[in-house]
């Protein structure tokens, strides 16, 4: 039998837990609050952010659009643009250019190893950078023979400088050889007034038309020297910034292709001024 003393009425069963519960509901209440409002604060900082990278992309690709639409109605800007750094990178060139001139002095015009026409104690050296294949070289043999014949006084160093392939390589080797039989100089004009491409069978045709013991030539062209020569050649090109041929030099300037006599004359009177 259940006493009725032991029957709590239901309104004293729920007092005291729900009393529980509302201390919970107002201290998590108040935890959700903070929290909330933390959130909201790093929720700003972020949209804040967004915003801001937003607008900052949203410019960028304003002014990629302006940029892009101006070039496009304006599109000289590039080629304007292109030239002045070329023109900016040959100035900065030519500048290293002359400065090798002024540093490897001797090496350029007075190297023994280089064959040397003219007055071989003139007063104004003419350097000429060259290749037996090259039509332009050709053109100018003339010239300078011309300058020779008009200036008594001038100096002319050779430079090998076979940048043409094999042929052009055979025929700079077979110059520098025939140097040991005292024939270099009709040997190079020989090479210069042939006609056709210049190729081993043919360098070694004109050879034996100058008068030159082929077999002895043949064999002094394995002569180390020779190749260390037309390596140095190389290097020395490249420091000076000769890319091609014919490549003219005097001691303060270079002049690189084709050129007339005029400008040879030239050349020498300045190199003459000291």
């Amino acid at each position: 039998m259940i006493d009725d003393t032991d029957i709590i009425p239901a309104e004293e069963s729920q007092r005291p837990i729900r009393a529980t519960l509302g201390g919970g509901i107002k201290t998590l209440l108040v935890a959700t609050l903070l929290c909330s409002i933390a959130a909201v604060g790093v929720s700003g900082v972020a949209l804040s952010t967004a915003l801001k990278l937003r607008n900052a992309q949203t410019q960028s690709m304003d002014f990629a659009g302006q940029a892009r639409a101006y070039i496009e109605s304006h599109p000289e800007v590039i080629v304007d643009s292109l030239n002045d750094a070329e023109a900016r990178n040959k100035e900065k060139e030519a500048k290293e250019a002359i400065d090798q001139l002024v540093a490897r002095n001797d090496e350029i015009f007075a190297d023994a190893a280089a064959p040397v026409d003219g007055n071989a104690a003139g007063d104004a050296t003419l350097v000429e950078f060259f290749d037996y294949n090259c039509h332009y070289c050709k053109s100018a043999a003339p010239i300078v023979a011309q300058l020779k014949q008009a200036d008594p006084g001038v100096r002319i160093v050779y430079k090998e400088f076979p940048i043409l392939g094999p042929g052009s390589s055979f025929a700079a080797h077979a110059a520098l050889a025939a140097q040991k039989q005292g024939k270099y100089v009709a040997f190079h004009d020989a090479l210069y007034a042939s006609r056709g491409a210049i190729t081993e069978a043919s360098t070694m045709e004109i050879a034996k038309s100058v008068g030159l013991d082929v077999v002895r030539l043949k064999n002094d062209m394995t002569d180390p020297a020779i190749d260390a020569a037309i390596k140095k050649n190389l290097a020395l090109a490249e420091a000076l910034r000769v890319t091609g041929t014919p490549t003219f030099i005097s001691r303060k300037d270079i002049t690189p292709g084709l050129v007339d006599l005029d400008t040879l004359k030239q050349m020498m009177a300045e190199a003459r001024k000291g």
